[in-house]
Protein backbone atom coordinates (compact mmCIF):
# COMPACT_ATOMS: atom_id res chain seq x y z
CA UNK A 1 0.00 0.00 0.00
CA UNK A 2 1.15 3.17 -0.88
CA UNK A 3 2.40 5.94 1.89
CA UNK A 4 0.93 9.35 1.63
CA UNK A 5 3.93 11.71 1.92
CA UNK A 6 2.20 13.61 4.68
CA UNK A 7 1.76 10.43 6.84
CA UNK A 8 5.29 9.50 7.91
CA UNK A 9 5.75 6.10 8.11
CA UNK A 10 7.27 3.55 10.89
CA UNK A 11 10.80 3.83 11.42
CA UNK A 12 12.40 0.65 9.79
CA UNK A 13 14.17 -1.63 12.87
CA UNK A 14 17.61 -1.82 12.73
CA UNK A 15 17.60 -4.78 14.97
CA UNK A 16 18.01 -5.61 18.43
CA UNK A 17 22.27 -5.35 18.04
CA UNK A 18 21.68 -1.90 16.45
CA UNK A 19 22.91 -0.71 13.05
CA UNK A 20 25.18 -2.79 11.33
CA UNK A 21 28.76 -0.80 11.49
CA UNK A 22 29.24 -1.05 8.30
CA UNK A 23 25.67 1.49 7.82
CA UNK A 24 27.74 4.43 9.04
CA UNK A 25 30.68 3.11 6.99
CA UNK A 26 28.44 4.17 4.02
CA UNK A 27 26.79 7.13 5.35
CA UNK A 28 30.13 8.39 5.77
CA UNK A 29 31.40 7.67 2.56
CA UNK A 30 28.52 10.16 0.84
CA UNK A 31 29.72 12.62 3.22
CA UNK A 32 33.56 12.41 2.75
CA UNK A 33 32.87 13.20 -1.09
CA UNK A 34 30.87 16.31 -0.79
CA UNK A 35 33.95 17.65 1.14
CA UNK A 36 36.72 15.81 -0.83
CA UNK A 37 35.30 17.33 -3.75
CA UNK A 38 35.75 20.64 -1.86
CA UNK A 39 39.59 20.70 -1.60
CA UNK A 40 40.80 18.27 -4.68
CA UNK A 41 39.73 20.02 -7.45
CA UNK A 42 42.58 22.73 -6.10
CA UNK A 43 45.77 20.77 -6.92
CA UNK A 44 44.62 20.02 -10.45
CA UNK A 45 43.61 23.35 -11.73
CA UNK A 46 46.45 24.09 -13.43
CA UNK A 47 45.95 20.71 -15.50
CA UNK A 48 42.59 21.97 -16.14
CA UNK A 49 43.65 25.26 -16.80
CA UNK A 50 46.31 24.30 -19.76
CA UNK A 51 44.13 20.87 -21.37
CA UNK A 52 40.86 23.04 -21.99
CA UNK A 53 42.92 26.17 -21.93
CA UNK A 54 41.12 28.84 -19.89
CA UNK A 55 42.53 31.35 -17.54
CA UNK A 56 41.96 32.56 -14.47
CA UNK A 57 38.54 33.23 -14.23
CA UNK A 58 37.45 30.29 -15.54
CA UNK A 59 39.60 28.63 -12.77
CA UNK A 60 37.24 30.26 -10.39
CA UNK A 61 34.16 29.32 -11.89
CA UNK A 62 35.33 25.56 -11.47
CA UNK A 63 35.99 25.88 -7.84
CA UNK A 64 33.11 28.42 -7.27
CA UNK A 65 30.77 26.28 -9.02
CA UNK A 66 30.37 23.79 -6.92
CA UNK A 67 30.10 25.91 -3.39
CA UNK A 68 27.40 28.39 -5.32
CA UNK A 69 24.39 25.65 -5.37
CA UNK A 70 26.13 23.82 -2.36
CA UNK A 71 25.90 26.93 -0.06
CA UNK A 72 22.69 27.73 -1.42
CA UNK A 73 20.65 25.01 -1.67
CA UNK A 74 21.86 22.87 1.77
CA UNK A 75 18.65 24.67 3.37
CA UNK A 76 16.36 23.25 1.14
CA UNK A 77 18.14 20.03 0.76
CA UNK A 78 17.12 19.45 4.84
CA UNK A 79 14.06 20.45 3.83
CA UNK A 80 13.45 17.46 1.33
CA UNK A 81 14.91 15.23 4.23
CA UNK A 82 12.25 15.72 6.07
CA UNK A 83 9.66 15.84 3.66
CA UNK A 84 10.26 12.76 1.95
CA UNK A 85 13.05 10.81 3.93
CA UNK A 86 16.49 10.99 4.90
CA UNK A 87 17.23 7.89 3.23
CA UNK A 88 15.64 8.65 0.24
CA UNK A 89 17.01 11.92 -0.32
CA UNK A 90 20.28 10.44 0.44
CA UNK A 91 20.33 8.03 -2.12
CA UNK A 92 18.88 10.17 -4.91
CA UNK A 93 22.15 12.16 -3.88
CA UNK A 94 24.32 9.32 -4.04
CA UNK A 95 23.92 8.13 -7.23
CA UNK A 96 23.57 11.94 -8.69
CA UNK A 97 26.65 12.69 -7.37
CA UNK A 98 28.71 9.46 -8.52
CA UNK A 99 26.59 10.13 -12.01
CA UNK A 100 27.68 13.69 -12.43
CA UNK A 101 31.42 12.80 -11.14
CA UNK A 102 31.28 10.04 -14.20
CA UNK A 103 30.25 12.73 -16.45
CA UNK A 104 32.76 15.57 -15.19
CA UNK A 105 35.53 13.49 -16.03
CA UNK A 106 34.50 13.82 -19.95
CA UNK A 107 34.19 17.66 -19.94
CA UNK A 108 36.05 19.00 -22.78
CA UNK A 109 35.08 22.40 -22.64
CA UNK A 110 35.06 25.01 -19.56
CA UNK A 111 31.15 25.74 -19.95
CA UNK A 112 30.05 21.98 -19.52
CA UNK A 113 32.59 21.76 -16.68
CA UNK A 114 31.68 24.70 -14.36
CA UNK A 115 27.60 23.36 -15.38
CA UNK A 116 28.70 19.92 -14.39
CA UNK A 117 30.13 21.73 -10.88
CA UNK A 118 27.28 23.49 -10.51
CA UNK A 119 25.28 19.87 -10.66
CA UNK A 120 27.64 18.35 -8.22
CA UNK A 121 27.27 21.30 -5.76
CA UNK A 122 23.61 20.64 -5.84
CA UNK A 123 23.76 16.42 -5.41
CA UNK A 124 26.58 17.29 -2.57
CA UNK A 125 23.70 19.52 -0.87
CA UNK A 126 21.39 16.67 -0.68
CA UNK A 127 23.82 14.11 0.73
CA UNK A 128 24.69 15.85 4.31
CA UNK A 129 21.48 16.50 5.87
CA UNK A 130 20.07 13.48 4.64
CA UNK A 131 22.90 11.28 6.01
CA UNK A 132 22.06 13.17 9.54
CA UNK A 133 18.81 12.51 9.38
CA UNK A 134 19.71 8.69 8.86
CA UNK A 135 21.81 8.69 11.42
CA UNK A 136 19.82 10.27 13.62
CA UNK A 137 16.84 7.39 12.99
CA UNK A 138 19.15 4.56 13.05
CA UNK A 139 20.51 4.85 16.39
CA UNK A 140 17.82 5.05 19.00
CA UNK A 141 20.35 5.40 21.81
CA UNK A 142 21.56 8.95 22.81
CA UNK A 143 24.83 7.70 23.71
CA UNK A 144 25.54 5.59 20.69
CA UNK A 145 23.83 8.44 18.03
CA UNK A 146 26.67 11.28 19.69
CA UNK A 147 29.61 8.61 19.16
CA UNK A 148 28.27 8.16 15.12
CA UNK A 149 27.56 11.32 15.12
CA UNK A 150 30.94 12.18 16.30
CA UNK A 151 32.88 9.92 13.83
CA UNK A 152 30.47 11.05 10.56
CA UNK A 153 31.46 14.49 11.77
CA UNK A 154 35.08 13.36 12.07
CA UNK A 155 36.02 12.45 8.53
CA UNK A 156 36.19 16.27 7.85
CA UNK A 157 39.52 16.65 9.02
CA UNK A 158 39.98 13.20 7.00
CA UNK A 159 38.54 14.71 3.97
CA UNK A 160 40.58 18.26 4.01
CA UNK A 161 43.69 16.09 4.68
CA UNK A 162 43.48 13.54 2.02
CA UNK A 163 42.10 16.25 -1.02
CA UNK A 164 45.07 18.12 -1.82
CA UNK A 165 47.12 14.85 -1.31
CA UNK A 166 44.88 13.17 -3.55
CA UNK A 167 44.22 15.45 -6.22
CA UNK A 168 48.10 15.66 -6.62
CA UNK A 169 48.78 12.31 -6.91
CA UNK A 170 46.39 11.28 -9.35
CA UNK A 171 46.63 14.73 -11.80
CA UNK A 172 50.39 13.82 -11.41
CA UNK A 173 49.39 10.04 -12.29
CA UNK A 174 46.61 9.78 -14.11
CA UNK A 175 45.76 13.19 -15.47
CA UNK A 176 43.44 15.81 -13.65
CA UNK A 177 40.05 13.64 -14.80
CA UNK A 178 40.70 11.10 -11.84
CA UNK A 179 39.93 13.42 -9.38
CA UNK A 180 36.51 13.37 -10.83
CA UNK A 181 36.68 9.56 -11.39
CA UNK A 182 37.13 8.96 -7.72
CA UNK A 183 34.04 9.76 -6.75
CA UNK A 184 32.28 6.85 -8.82
CA UNK A 185 33.53 3.78 -7.17
CA UNK A 186 32.82 5.46 -3.58
CA UNK A 187 29.54 6.89 -4.69
CA UNK A 188 29.15 2.89 -5.58
CA UNK A 189 30.26 1.40 -2.23
CA UNK A 190 28.11 3.99 -0.27
CA UNK A 191 24.55 3.15 -2.33
CA UNK A 192 25.70 -0.66 -1.99
CA UNK A 193 26.19 -0.50 1.59
CA UNK A 194 22.88 1.98 2.51
CA UNK A 195 20.30 0.89 -0.13
CA UNK A 196 20.48 -2.70 2.04
CA UNK A 197 21.33 -1.36 5.31
CA UNK A 198 19.74 2.36 6.04
CA UNK A 199 16.20 2.50 7.93
CA UNK A 200 13.51 4.45 6.64
CA UNK A 201 13.15 7.79 8.63
CA UNK A 202 10.11 9.16 9.51
CA UNK A 203 8.79 12.04 7.36
CA UNK A 204 7.98 15.28 9.58
CA UNK A 205 4.63 17.06 8.67
CA UNK A 206 6.74 20.14 6.83
CA UNK A 207 4.99 23.41 5.56
CA UNK A 208 5.66 24.51 1.43
CA UNK A 209 9.04 24.92 0.62
CA UNK A 210 9.79 28.27 1.09
CA UNK A 211 10.39 29.14 -3.22
CA UNK A 212 10.65 32.80 -3.51
CA UNK A 213 13.61 32.61 -0.49
CA UNK A 214 15.61 29.42 -1.81
CA UNK A 215 14.85 31.36 -5.41
CA UNK A 216 16.56 34.82 -4.24
CA UNK A 217 19.31 33.22 -2.13
CA UNK A 218 20.49 31.52 -5.18
CA UNK A 219 19.92 34.77 -8.13
CA UNK A 220 21.57 36.87 -5.29
CA UNK A 221 24.72 34.31 -4.59
CA UNK A 222 25.12 33.71 -8.23
CA UNK A 223 25.27 37.22 -9.69
CA UNK A 224 27.43 38.40 -7.10
CA UNK A 225 30.28 35.72 -7.82
CA UNK A 226 29.49 36.58 -11.06
CA UNK A 227 30.43 40.51 -10.68
CA UNK A 228 33.62 39.38 -8.64
CA UNK A 229 34.84 37.03 -11.08
CA UNK A 230 34.09 38.47 -14.40
CA UNK A 231 34.97 42.19 -13.13
CA UNK A 232 38.40 42.36 -13.85
CA UNK A 233 38.46 40.86 -17.44
CA UNK A 234 34.95 42.80 -18.53
CA UNK A 235 35.76 45.98 -16.48
CA UNK A 236 33.80 47.04 -13.24
CA UNK A 237 31.91 49.38 -15.42
CA UNK A 238 30.83 46.80 -18.25
CA UNK A 239 26.76 46.11 -18.64
CA UNK A 240 27.16 42.66 -17.74
CA UNK A 241 28.91 43.52 -14.17
CA UNK A 242 26.71 46.39 -13.48
CA UNK A 243 23.88 43.92 -14.04
CA UNK A 244 24.86 41.71 -11.98
CA UNK A 245 25.72 43.66 -9.10
CA UNK A 246 22.43 45.22 -9.46
CA UNK A 247 20.58 41.62 -9.76
CA UNK A 248 22.83 40.81 -6.63
CA UNK A 249 21.13 43.78 -4.54
CA UNK A 250 17.70 43.40 -5.74
CA UNK A 251 17.72 39.58 -5.13
CA UNK A 252 19.06 39.91 -1.76
CA UNK A 253 16.52 42.39 -0.97
CA UNK A 254 13.52 40.09 -1.84
CA UNK A 255 15.10 37.11 -0.01
CA UNK A 256 15.14 39.19 2.91
CA UNK A 257 11.84 40.53 2.92
CA UNK A 258 10.54 36.83 2.04
CA UNK A 259 12.30 35.66 5.20
CA UNK A 260 10.94 38.89 7.16
CA UNK A 261 7.26 37.76 6.07
CA UNK A 262 7.27 34.19 6.61
CA UNK A 263 8.52 34.58 10.24
CA UNK A 264 9.19 30.53 11.65
CA UNK A 265 8.18 29.37 8.13
CA UNK A 266 10.73 30.70 6.63
CA UNK A 267 13.82 29.02 5.00
CA UNK A 268 16.08 30.66 7.64
CA UNK A 269 13.94 32.09 10.73
CA UNK A 270 15.18 35.90 11.11
CA UNK A 271 14.38 35.50 14.79
CA UNK A 272 17.56 33.13 14.95
CA UNK A 273 19.64 36.14 14.64
CA UNK A 274 18.19 37.76 17.69
CA UNK A 275 20.28 34.78 20.00
CA UNK A 276 23.32 36.84 21.06
CA UNK A 277 26.35 34.89 19.50
CA UNK A 278 24.88 33.47 16.42
CA UNK A 279 25.34 36.31 14.31
CA UNK A 280 29.09 35.98 15.27
CA UNK A 281 29.39 32.85 14.86
CA UNK A 282 27.83 32.74 11.31
CA UNK A 283 29.86 35.87 10.44
CA UNK A 284 33.18 34.44 11.91
CA UNK A 285 32.06 31.16 10.39
CA UNK A 286 32.10 32.70 6.52
CA UNK A 287 35.46 34.70 7.08
CA UNK A 288 37.04 31.35 7.93
CA UNK A 289 36.04 29.80 5.19
CA UNK A 290 37.02 33.06 2.96
CA UNK A 291 40.28 32.59 4.17
CA UNK A 292 40.57 28.63 3.79
CA UNK A 293 39.23 28.40 0.43
CA UNK A 294 41.28 31.46 -1.15
CA UNK A 295 44.13 30.42 0.68
CA UNK A 296 44.12 26.61 -1.42
CA UNK A 297 43.16 28.39 -4.35
CA UNK A 298 45.74 30.89 -4.50
CA UNK A 299 48.49 28.45 -3.25
CA UNK A 300 47.82 25.78 -5.36
CA UNK A 301 48.58 28.23 -8.51
CA UNK A 302 51.50 29.75 -6.62
CA UNK A 303 53.29 26.79 -5.98
CA UNK A 304 53.35 25.00 -9.69
CA UNK A 305 53.07 27.85 -11.96
CA UNK A 306 55.51 29.89 -10.17
CA UNK A 307 57.43 27.26 -7.99
CA UNK A 308 57.12 25.12 -10.73
CA UNK A 309 56.21 21.99 -8.24
CA UNK A 310 54.71 19.07 -9.73
CA UNK A 311 50.79 18.57 -9.02
CA UNK A 312 51.67 15.21 -6.58
CA UNK A 313 54.51 17.85 -4.93
CA UNK A 314 52.09 20.26 -4.15
CA UNK A 315 49.67 18.62 -3.01
CA UNK A 316 52.30 17.00 -0.36
CA UNK A 317 53.60 20.62 0.45
CA UNK A 318 49.61 21.53 1.96
CA UNK A 319 50.63 18.44 4.59
CA UNK A 320 51.35 20.69 7.23
CA UNK A 321 48.13 22.52 6.73
CA UNK A 322 45.90 19.97 6.40
CA UNK A 323 47.35 17.21 8.70
CA UNK A 324 46.42 19.22 12.04
CA UNK A 325 42.90 18.95 10.91
CA UNK A 326 42.87 15.15 10.87
CA UNK A 327 43.81 14.67 14.86
CA UNK A 328 43.19 18.48 16.47
CA UNK A 329 39.48 18.54 16.34
CA UNK A 330 38.79 15.96 18.90
CA UNK A 331 41.30 17.93 21.28
CA UNK A 332 39.54 21.18 20.37
CA UNK A 333 35.89 19.41 21.15
CA UNK A 334 37.12 18.79 24.87
CA UNK A 335 38.75 22.13 25.06
CA UNK A 336 35.13 23.74 24.29
CA UNK A 337 33.63 21.31 26.58
CA UNK A 338 35.68 23.01 29.23
CA UNK A 339 36.08 26.78 28.67
CA UNK A 340 33.06 27.54 25.66
CA UNK A 341 33.93 28.74 22.28
CA UNK A 342 34.79 32.14 22.84
CA UNK A 343 38.91 30.95 23.75
CA UNK A 344 39.45 28.23 20.91
CA UNK A 345 37.58 30.25 18.31
CA UNK A 346 39.43 33.50 18.89
CA UNK A 347 42.80 31.75 19.01
CA UNK A 348 42.43 29.54 15.70
CA UNK A 349 41.44 32.72 13.88
CA UNK A 350 44.56 34.46 15.25
CA UNK A 351 46.98 30.87 14.04
CA UNK A 352 45.12 31.27 10.83
CA UNK A 353 45.52 35.13 10.40
CA UNK A 354 49.14 34.89 11.13
CA UNK A 355 49.94 31.71 9.10
CA UNK A 356 48.62 33.46 5.90
CA UNK A 357 50.32 36.64 6.77
CA UNK A 358 54.11 34.79 7.63
CA UNK A 359 54.25 33.41 4.45
CA UNK A 360 53.61 37.17 2.43
CA UNK A 361 56.86 38.14 2.05
CA UNK A 362 58.32 34.79 1.28
CA UNK A 363 57.28 34.24 -2.62
CA UNK A 364 60.33 33.57 -4.14
CA UNK A 365 62.31 29.86 -3.90
CA UNK A 366 64.65 30.09 -1.09
CA UNK A 367 65.05 27.66 1.66
CA UNK A 368 63.58 30.88 3.60
CA UNK A 369 60.78 30.96 1.79
CA UNK A 370 60.38 27.24 2.17
CA UNK A 371 60.60 27.28 6.16
CA UNK A 372 58.26 30.12 5.80
CA UNK A 373 55.44 27.87 3.79
CA UNK A 374 56.07 24.97 6.21
CA UNK A 375 55.32 26.95 9.73
CA UNK A 376 52.80 29.63 7.72
CA UNK A 377 50.75 26.34 6.54
CA UNK A 378 51.19 24.77 9.85
CA UNK A 379 49.79 27.40 12.11
CA UNK A 380 46.65 27.23 9.43
CA UNK A 381 46.21 23.95 10.07
CA UNK A 382 46.05 24.59 13.78
CA UNK A 383 43.76 27.05 13.65
CA UNK A 384 41.22 25.86 11.62
CA UNK A 385 40.95 22.86 13.40
CA UNK A 386 40.38 25.14 16.29
CA UNK A 387 38.09 27.24 15.00
CA UNK A 388 35.58 25.66 12.95
CA UNK A 389 34.65 22.66 15.82
CA UNK A 390 34.47 25.99 18.13
CA UNK A 391 32.42 27.75 15.91
CA UNK A 392 29.86 24.86 15.77
CA UNK A 393 29.60 24.42 19.35
CA UNK A 394 28.93 28.16 19.65
CA UNK A 395 26.40 27.99 17.51
CA UNK A 396 24.42 24.75 19.14
CA UNK A 397 25.01 26.94 22.42
CA UNK A 398 22.86 29.88 21.06
CA UNK A 399 19.59 28.70 19.28
CA UNK A 400 16.44 27.60 20.72
CA UNK A 401 16.51 23.62 20.11
CA UNK A 402 13.64 23.39 17.98
CA UNK A 403 15.82 25.55 15.64
CA UNK A 404 19.59 23.53 16.20
CA UNK A 405 19.24 22.09 12.75
CA UNK A 406 18.21 24.95 10.59
CA UNK A 407 20.85 26.82 12.56
CA UNK A 408 24.02 24.08 11.57
CA UNK A 409 22.31 24.38 8.06
CA UNK A 410 23.04 28.33 8.07
CA UNK A 411 26.15 28.44 9.34
CA UNK A 412 27.26 25.32 6.70
CA UNK A 413 25.61 27.53 4.28
CA UNK A 414 27.91 30.68 5.56
CA UNK A 415 30.91 29.11 5.35
CA UNK A 416 30.35 28.09 1.81
CA UNK A 417 29.51 31.34 0.82
CA UNK A 418 32.80 32.66 2.54
CA UNK A 419 34.41 30.47 0.17
CA UNK A 420 33.36 31.09 -2.63
CA UNK A 421 34.03 34.68 -2.02
CA UNK A 422 37.20 33.95 -0.96
CA UNK A 423 38.12 32.45 -4.24
CA UNK A 424 36.34 35.45 -6.28
CA UNK A 425 38.18 38.18 -4.27
CA UNK A 426 41.24 36.99 -4.07
CA UNK A 427 40.82 36.03 -7.56
CA UNK A 428 40.81 39.57 -8.50
CA UNK A 429 43.78 40.18 -5.97
CA UNK A 430 45.97 37.88 -8.11
CA UNK A 431 44.40 39.14 -11.16
CA UNK A 432 45.25 43.10 -10.95
CA UNK A 433 48.84 42.13 -9.96
CA UNK A 434 51.65 42.62 -12.37
CA UNK A 435 53.23 39.16 -11.70
CA UNK A 436 51.86 35.79 -9.65
CA UNK A 437 54.59 36.33 -6.91
CA UNK A 438 53.37 40.13 -6.31
CA UNK A 439 49.43 38.62 -6.41
CA UNK A 440 50.35 36.04 -4.48
CA UNK A 441 51.81 38.44 -1.44
CA UNK A 442 49.23 40.55 -1.45
CA UNK A 443 46.45 37.58 -1.50
CA UNK A 444 47.59 36.39 1.60
CA UNK A 445 47.61 39.62 3.02
CA UNK A 446 44.37 40.00 2.28
CA UNK A 447 43.32 36.51 3.38
CA UNK A 448 44.96 37.58 6.79
CA UNK A 449 43.77 40.49 7.39
CA UNK A 450 39.60 38.94 6.91
CA UNK A 451 41.18 36.39 9.55
CA UNK A 452 42.37 38.47 12.02
CA UNK A 453 38.61 39.97 11.76
CA UNK A 454 37.50 36.82 12.48
CA UNK A 455 39.37 36.48 15.93
CA UNK A 456 37.77 39.84 16.34
CA UNK A 457 34.16 39.01 15.53
CA UNK A 458 34.95 36.01 17.80
CA UNK A 459 36.39 37.31 20.90
CA UNK A 460 33.69 40.28 21.26
CA UNK A 461 30.20 37.95 19.76
CA UNK A 462 30.86 34.36 21.10
CA UNK A 463 29.89 33.39 24.32
CA UNK A 464 32.98 32.37 26.80
CA UNK A 465 30.85 30.19 28.72
CA UNK A 466 31.03 26.50 27.62
CA UNK A 467 27.14 25.49 26.18
CA UNK A 468 25.98 22.24 27.68
CA UNK A 469 25.44 20.49 24.69
CA UNK A 470 29.27 21.45 23.14
CA UNK A 471 30.99 18.30 23.62
CA UNK A 472 28.76 16.87 21.14
CA UNK A 473 28.35 19.68 18.79
CA UNK A 474 31.68 20.77 19.11
CA UNK A 475 32.68 17.20 17.16
CA UNK A 476 30.62 18.57 14.01
CA UNK A 477 32.72 20.49 11.13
Amino acid sequence: MATRADAPPAVTPTGPAGPPRTLLVGLSLGYFMVLLDMTVVSVALPAIAEHLDVGLSGLQWVTNGYTVTFAALLLTAGWLADRFGGRRVFLCGLVAFGVLSGVSALATTLPALVALRLALGAAGALLLPSSLAVITNAYADPAARARAVGAWAAITGAALAAGPVVGGVLTGTVGWRAIFLINVPLAAAGLLITARQAPETARKPRGGLDLTGQTSAVVALAALVYALIEGPDAGWGSAPVLAAAALAVLAAAVFAAAELRAGDAAMVPLRMFRSPGFPSAVGAGLLANFGLSGLLFVLSLFFQDSRGYSPAVAGLVFLPLTLPTAFNPVYTGRLVGRIGPRGPATLGFVLMGAGALVQAPFTGDSAAALAATVLGLLAFGFGVSFALPALVAGMAGTVPAELAGIGAGVLNSARQVGASLGVAVLGIVLGLSPTSAAGTRWALVAAGTALLLGAVTAATGLRAKAPASSSGAAAKP
